[in-house]
């Protein structure tokens, strides 16, 4: 585990420079969101696209609807420190436990350097949020994470690179609080661990001449995931690790101490995963290209690039001046190959060359059954089936080798009116050790149209027809209806 506790270890320092940049000044102002959404639809689940990257709020439940209300605040108290807070509570049906707060957060900044604490939505990918299916590692799929969180959130210009060279990136601890839900939703054959932890960090550099403003532009980076400590309900197991000096262990990847299970004795402490992020791009005034790559890993065999052509593959073109087509994007998601279907950790070398290991079981983890879920909504991308699809009351990612094409694009109609379009067509095999006996293909679709209304300012109302067929999901279609307001409370 050499190569891996070095990457994981250059990461965390990373998380340590510091930048001398100005950020923005933010406004003092008193922001509040409301929004009503309704949908039915004639299968028993909502349509994938109307469920999927929404931060967790649609129930798949077909048939439901929710109110979502909050108020956020950013303010300036001295100069180069700046504060926000939020608060964001949802009402929604059928779901237990209908009303739950969502976000409520409060953070701090300095410059360029941001400290939150709470709960928020966040997204930190390099792809595009409305039009991409998924970072790998975060997407907007699952309820955000409470946690604790340090970082830069912008590319900032590093010091004496005469602003070729920007940085960002996040060091980060949290904690689940899905324990209600997850004794209601298993079954009793299952056990999973409560009051899970979490860490994670990230780095991105980008190469980009921001003074005279060359059109070629490069960025490249790292994310790093793991869960750890909780209590199995599992008596046999019992509680996890938790120490300060278990959370060094975490942070660099080193195996468990005494206490830890003899897997994680073996291995390293935790459930760890991440991925590389490339993304190049060509920017002119009217129209802008990026070709883009993100490889997953869950262990050192992927960390050295062994698992095949497994990650994410994607084409955007922005169309700055077409408002007809304004943004495309084009992506390939593969994770059919995972180092191999057998993991091998001890084997005779000379009788069979190679490194062995393999079945990385992407999302899951034997002593985490959850996986990388919260509110059994998958972290990642939303094309492995989350938890939530299991009708048997199992968890975990029973359908993990996948290769779809994924299309998104959007524009506008007129000045009041906007459309976005997602198509995806995916084939699945199931997993290593549990294939499916046929492969399935599925495909999913969603049209969506929003209209603004010149006279009614900050009211939105957005239509959505969406649709799956084929044998991963429910052969379902439906429709969505939403209407949200925004507007300022006091300056």
């Amino acid at each position: 585990m050499k190569t891996m506790r070095l990457l994981l270890t250059c990461l965390s320092l990373f998380i340590v420079i510091q930048s001398f940049a100005q950020s923005d000044n933010v406004p003092n102002a008193l922001i509040y969101r409301v929004e009503a959404f309704g949908s039915a639809a004639s299968g028993d689940n909502t349509p994938f696209w109307l469920v999927s990257n929404h931060y967790g709020v649609v129930p798949l439940d077909a048939g439901n609807g929710y109110l979502k209300a909050g108020a956020f605040h950013n303010g300036v108290f001295a100069k180069d420190f700046y504060w926000g807070a939020g608060l964001d509570m949802v009402a929604v049906a059928p779901r237990s436990r209908n009303v739950y707060i969502q976000q409520l957060y409060a953070e701090i900044g300095f410059q360029a350097l941001l400290l939150s604490i709470g709960s928020k939505e966040r997204y930190t990918s390099l792809w595009d949020k409305r039009l991409s299916s998924g970072d790998m590692v975060l997407s907007p799929n699952a309820r955000p994470i409470p946690e604790i969180n340090l970082s830069f959130p912008e590319f900032t210009v590093v010091p004496y690179t005469n602003g070729w060279l920007q940085v960002k990136g996040d060091f980060a601890v949290g904690r689940s609080f899905d324990n209600a839900y997850l004794e209601s939703f298993v079954n009793e054959k299952q056990n999973y661990n409560k009051e899970i932890l979490w860490h994670h960090k990230s780095a991105y550099f980008r190469i980009k001449d921001t003074k005279n403003g060359f059109p070629l532009s490069l960025s490249l980076g790292v994310q790093h995931w793991a869960q750890w400590g909780g209590t199995s309900t599992d008596n046999s197991i019992g509680k996890q690790p938790q120490s300060l000096k278990d959370l060094v262990r975490i942070i660099v990847g080193k195996e468990g101490g005494e206490g830890s299970t003899l897997s994680d004795q073996i291995n390293v402490l935790g459930n760890h995963y991440g991925s590389y992020n490339f993304k190049l791009s060509f920017t002119q005034a009217d129209w802008a290209a990026h070709a883009y790559h993100q490889r997953y890993f869950e262990d050192k065999s992927g960390v050295e690039f062994q698992n095949g052509k497994d990650g994410l593959w994607g084409l955007q073109v922005d169309l700055k001046t077409f408002t007809w087509i304004r943004n495309v994007v084009i992506e390939y998601l593969e994770t059919r190959d995972q180092t191999g279907p057998f993991h091998f950790i001890k084997f005779d070398h000379d009788l069979h060359p190679g490194r062995g290991g393999g079945d990385d079981n992407y999302y899951n983890n034997d002593e985490y059954t959850t996986g990388t879920s919260y509110f059994n909504r998958g972290l990642g991308s939303p094309l492995l089936p989350s938890p939530e699809y299991n009708t048997n009351g199992s968890l975990g990612f029973r359908n993990n080798r996948v290769s779809a094409w994924h299309v998104g694009l959007e524009g506008s109609i007129t000045s009041q009116i906007d459309y976005r379009i997602l198509l995806t067509d995916m084939r699945s095999w199931g997993r290593h050790k549990y294939p499916f006996l046929e492969r399935k293909n599925s495909t999913s679709g969603l049209l969506e149209v929003s209209y603004r209304h010149p006279k009614l300012s900050g009211w939105l109302f957005t239509g959505s027809l969406a649709a799956d067929r084929g044998a991963v999901y429910t052969k379902s279609i439906g429709i969505g209806l939403s209407v949200t307001k925004n507007g300022l409370l006091s300056f």
